[in-house]
């Protein structure tokens, strides 16, 4: 039979309520008895039952990771750095659970019975009504990724029109004037902000933004190898071509390739995300990093901060941007 609290507590000569104090790490226990509380509750192989504890304590022991939606517009990369970071952070005993916000019809089932606290990856202005009923469960929310208005809810973000912009000077820099974009999933907050930090950069440098020199992508490889297949068919193609993440950008890059044309040789492309595969393509991604992974660590340690203690700080935190120069823009001017 699987030891209990009361065998800790007979072998230690305190209370059952003593014992469980102690393995919960209660402020009210001295550190000598919780310390030896810890020791017999290891000699003994004794394990938490958590759906008791859950019970008594009236916690689910649950953290819910939300995306806008898992089967549309995430690429896997942002997918897998988004749960790296969050899984990093978050203790064993919690149960992490994760899921699509397109997924539900509504949102009764989500209540805070059901989660200590949610962790929302946010790509849409359509994910509002998520957020607000999750305030109004009474539920410690972060948000991830786009900015929010409501300055009570901790809003973590990196500044993707800055390093959008970045992106498009570096291309003029490099003596480059048809420049075009594959532009992200219509409707996402990123897709809006990197368009508008790229359209920034050309004005400020007087160069035309072209309408047959952005197209839209959906931030997946094959997206992005279709755009760019649109933009080497016209009369006149671009000289670069900067993509609103990663993933499309690898897509560009073998349709060049299938051309039988090179980068940067023939075209220069720049990314956006520094995810993981941008360091091995051949040649290697200029890109714009933006630490997804980081993003949500903090994202994952603010959440268990609030659950441990609720706080009135002014949640919004701004994470910064870096273009990483590789290999794979052309200077014109060399």
């Amino acid at each position: 039979m699987a030891p209990t609290i009361k065998d800790i507590a007979k072998l230690a000569n305190v209370s059952h309520t003593t014992v469980s104090r102690a393995l919960n790490n209660s402020p009210l226990i001295k550190e000598v008895t919780r310390k030896k509380i810890a020791e017999i509750a290891s000699q003994l192989n004794y394990v938490p039952n958590y759906n008791a504890k859950s019970l008594v304590l009236q916690r689910s022991y649950t953290i819910g990771l939300f995306f806008t939606s898992i089967a549309t517009g995430t690429s896997s990369s942002f997918f897998s750095d988004t749960i790296r970071g969050v899984n990093s952070v978050i203790d064993v005993e919690y149960n992490l659970f994760i899921r699509g916000i397109d997924d539900y019809a509504d949102f009764s089932s989500i209540h805070s019975k059901r989660f200590d606290g949610i962790i929302l990856m946010s790509q849409s202005e359509v994910d509002n009504k998520f957020i607000y009923h999750v305030v109004q469960q009474g539920i410690p929310i972060v948000v991830l990724n786009r900015q929010i208005e409501d300055r009570s809810i901790i809003n973590i973000i990196s500044n993707d029109r800055e390093g959008a912009f970045n992106a498009g000077e570096y291309l003029i820099q490099c003596g480059h004037k048809d420049i075009a974009i594959i532009e992200g999933v219509e409707g996402f907050k990123s897709t809006q902000e990197r368009r508008d930090g790229f359209i920034g950069a050309l004005i400020g440098h007087g160069i035309a933004v072209r309408n047959d020199y952005m197209v839209r992508g959906n931030y997946d490889m094959q997206s992005g190898y279709l755009a760019m297949g649109q933009l080497l068919d016209l009369d006149r193609p671009p000289t670069a071509v900067f993509c609103s993440n990663d993933d499309m950008a690898i897509g560009a890059m073998n349709s060049v390739f299938e051309r039988g044309l090179q980068v940067p040789k023939d075209i220069s492309i720049v990314g956006f995300d520094d995810s993981g595969f941008s360091l091995f393509t051949n040649p290697s991604l200029t890109t714009v990093k933006r630490p997804i992974e980081t993003i949500s660590e903090q994202g994952a340690q603010r959440i268990l901060s609030i659950i441990k203690r609720p706080s009135e700080e002014d949640g919004r935190i701004s994470i910064k941007t870096e273009l990483i120069i590789r290999k794979s823009v052309r200077n014109l001017l060399q």
